[in-house]
């Protein structure tokens, strides 16, 4: 288990960053890690708030939710390493951390490679985030309309990165 200081972890949060990916990509650049090892840390990551989301769906929409879209988040950041997606993955170096802009850059590229299928999956997530999480608008039957679109990101970035590793 990893100790972060509050206020360290409330300035993250604050800032709208995702602790546990914010350190992922600081160790990777601070180790100078493969991007192999970057893309399987971002996937373990999204494979856990999948986890933790559907778990959710019935107690929490408003947290399932977030954690859905946080799953297919770091799905999408898997798959852009994975890939190689070069002037994304150079946007996110130079501005130092991943934002909307580069998410939906790097999902119209994977689109471009998997399918129109993946924008449309995306955009139930993002519909996770805005109307699920910060809207709080969506139910139960809302959040568990859209998993299905959220899983199979999350499960196509798996397939991509161990069917390479094999």
């Amino acid at each position: 288990m990893i100790v972060i200081p509050k206020k360290l972890y409330d300035e993250l949060e604050r800032r709208g960053l995702d602790v546990s990916s914010f350190i992922i990509d600081l160790l990777v650049k601070a180790l100078n890690l493969d991007p192999d090892v970057a893309a399987e840390s971002h996937l373990e990551l999204s494979l856990r708030y999948l986890e933790e989301g559907k778990t959710l769906v019935d107690k929490d929409p408003v947290q399932a939710s977030e954690k859905l879209y946080k799953a297919a988040e770091e799905a999408v950041k898997a798959i852009t390493i994975h890939l190689g997606l070069k002037s994304i993955l150079e946007s996110v170096e130079k501005r130092g951390r991943w934002t909307v802009t580069e998410l939906e850059k790097a999902v119209i590229k994977i689109s471009e490679k998997l399918g129109r299928w993946f924008i449309s999956a995306w955009d139930s997530a993002w519909a996770l985030h805005v109307w699920g999480f910060h809207e709080a608008k969506f139910d139960d039957e809302d959040v568990r309309e859209r998993l299905p679109d959220v899983e199979k990101i999350v499960l196509e970035a798996q397939s991509l990165i161990k069917k390479d590793k094999l």
